[in-house]
């Protein structure tokens, strides 16, 4: 690759004109965050005062990693399937002190003395996407090749009970979304039996697999299903090396178009082990995934100029392979950058320890000194603006906030207040709990995140720290990190453990990345079955025998590390920026679970979060 390109003018990457800002050549400009029309909604939703509308119908759509090691947590994740089907289909009834009188069936009257907590609801949809869109224009992710198909999902509703079959779960309509319908008042009727919905539904979430695109897009995948006004049907790059947007995805839109309801409240639940890598696609963005040069050896992006390991904010801080700012006259604004070139006067290029592919998505601007993802702010704007810029750069009214299908009798279209978002990622439980030491009095609400502790400091700062201005986590466990780190969670005073160390309850230790392609773990959990790595078809993270990962248990019969015993996650720091933006429309949990061994317990599995979810949506619902 090293003269493939020439020099980043070589990716036709080109510096905006304006500060701070990175655009590249070919872009549309349509990348960014949609046009705010009208307010965030906040809990009331309407903006103007007037009291907030309840609704009696609910759209769930699950955004689920399906990259390597999330079967774990899908497995874990159905476990708590039944508890958000009943939470929302079958409340509790109770009496006039608060006491729970049982749950006698979706559409049976309460005991004599009591109420629901609130009517049950006999109207949801739910969906699902995967993480997987692709290369996004690069050589990477193909689904040439069996088993490869779910490398990009194209934002489509998935149904499938496995990803290396045709096999589908049983759908309504076919349309790739299950329809609950106690009362059987849809028409064509839904699914009126909950032990079949709850079953087609684990069954869904299960087959999302985890043999799918390792630059994993979470936030991207829902945006695409959701938000983006014409998806593509497919995305290429044109003789100029730049990506290209061809056809519209008919199918998408028609699954959209019967999924989404504009009269409903929506729920959007993101789950994923890492970061999110939503990767831009226009221009030459998609360089961020590339794997090969042209001629077959691999391909590696210029080095970052020296200005940006410590100010990737700086004017001066972009790509050695980029010409820069120019003023007026077209002369460049920054000096010349003597790093940046070698004794022959050649652009330095990375290698595959200073930029393997596994780490592409990891701190871009100052390691590249080019940020190729999509601004976190568009997705908080795309669940709040009434209008959004679409692929071609025209603002255009947002789906979300649409009537998708006026030739219907339904009119009313949800305010903000009803679409609400809710982030299973990587962060140490006792960042977020109530109560550090007790996972069972549940997840801090919107407000209490935002709450100074006694030393100043909110838990968005511990857990995420400013992404505007690059200031990082308090947490050092939220640190993304190829080497140990050090340092204090300040929540717990838990100290992080360095390699081959006693194991600390948030992430077990910090451990050896013998081949620097790995991060350090945020959490870590206990999985349900343990796995043995030398002899497994599956993921699984332990096959080095000379490990010293917190994850591995010497395995008693080889004597060796290689025995799996526990669950991993990495900092996810872009879905928590947007879970900040949204205020008190989010709902944050960790997909480190508290515990896995007592069902009967209010932390089991993924319990805490599906109650914050539902406590979070009942006072819009009627």
């Amino acid at each position: 690759m090293r003269r493939l390109l020439g020099s980043l003018a070589l990716l036709g990457l080109a510096l905006s004109a304006c500060k701070n800002t990175t655009s590249l050549a070919g872009g549309s400009g349509g990348s960014g965050a949609g046009t705010t029309t009208g307010g965030t909604g906040g809990t009331g939703g309407t903006g103007g005062g007037e009291p907030a509308t309840k609704v009696g119908k609910v759209d769930i759509l699950f955004s689920i990693d399906n990259s390597r090691s999330m079967a774990d947590k899908q497995e874990i994740l159905s476990l708590a399937l039944d508890d958000l089907i009943t939470g929302l289909a079958n409340p509790p009834c109770l009496d006039d002190m608060g006491n729970s009188k049982g749950q006698p069936g979706p559409l049976a009257e309460c005991p004599a003395g009591s109420t629901r907590l609130f009517q049950p609801v006999a109207d949801i949809h739910i969906g699902i996407v995967s993480s997987s869109l692709g290369g996004h224009g690069s050589d990477a992710c193909s689904t040439e090749g069996a088993g490869k198909a779910s490398n990009n999902d194209r934002g489509r509703l998935i149904s499938r009970s496995d990803p290396t079959t045709n096999a589908q779960v049983p759908t309504y309509e076919d349309m790739g979304f299950l329809a609950w319908d106690p009362a059987q008042a849809l028409v064509p009727a839904g699914e009126g039996d909950q032990a079949i919905l709850v079953q087609r539904f684990k069954d869904m979430v299960l087959g999302v697999g985890q043999i799918g695109c390792g630059y994993e897009a979470p936030l991207e995948s829902w945006y695409r299903f959701l938000v983006e006004p014409q998806p593509p049907e497919t995305v290429t790059v044109d003789e100029l090396g730049s990506v290209v947007w061809q056809g519209v995805d008919i199918v998408l839109l028609d699954q959209r178009k019967a999924f989404l309801r504009p009269d409903s409240m929506l729920v959007i639940v993101s789950m994923s082990d890492e970061n999110d890598c939503s990767i831009r696609e226009e221009g030459q963005f998609y360089y961020a995934a590339q794997q090969k040069a042209g001629n077959g050896a691999p391909f590696h992006l210029p080095k970052a100029r020296a200005v940006c390991a410590t100010s990737p904010l700086d004017w001066c801080c972009f790509s050695c392979g980029q010409k820069g700012p120019m003023d007026a006259e077209g002369n460049p604004v920054c000096a010349d950058d003597p790093t940046c070139k070698d004794q022959n006067g050649q652009t330095i290029y990375l290698d595959d320890q200073t930029d393997n592919i596994n780490l592409r998505c990891v701190d871009q601007k100052r390691r590249f000194g080019i940020d190729f993802l999509y601004p976190t702010s568009r997705y908080v704007d795309a669940l709040s603006a009434g209008t959004v810029t679409d692929h071609n750069g025209q603002v255009v009214p947002n789906p979300v906030f649409s009537d998708l299908d006026p030739d219907d009798a339904v009119t009313t279209v949800r305010d903000p207040g009803l679409v609400l978002f809710t982030g299973i990622v990587g962060v140490p439980w006792q960042d977020i709990a109530k109560n550090p030491n007790d996972l069972t009095q549940g997840f801090k609400t919107a407000g209490e995140l935002t709450q100074e502790s006694a030393d100043g400091h909110t838990v968005w700062e511990i857990i995420l720290g400013d992404p505007d201005t690059y200031s990082p986590p308090l947490d050092p466990f939220m640190l993304e990190s190829v080497s140990p780190r050090s340092g204090v969670n300040p929540v717990t005073g838990t100290a992080i453990t360095p390699p081959g160390g006693a194991l600390n309850p948030l992430n077990g230790s910090e451990y050896t990345s013998s081949k620097n392609d790995d991060l350090q773990y945020a959490c870590v959990m206990p999985i349900p079955q343990p796995r043995d790595c030398t002899n497994t078809t599956t993921a699984c993270d332990c096959e080095d025998p000379t490990n010293d990962s917190p994850l591995c248990e010497v395995d008693p019969i080889t004597g060796d590390p290689t025995l799996q015993t526990r669950a991993k996650a990495y900092p996810g720091l872009r879905q928590l920026a947007v879970l900040e933006g949204l205020g008190d429309r989010a709902v944050i949990g960790s997909i480190c679970a508290g515990q896995l061994t007592d069902p009967t317990l209010p932390d089991y599995a993924y319990r805490p979060v599906v109650a914050s979810l539902i406590d979070r949506m009942r006072p819009r619902l009627e």
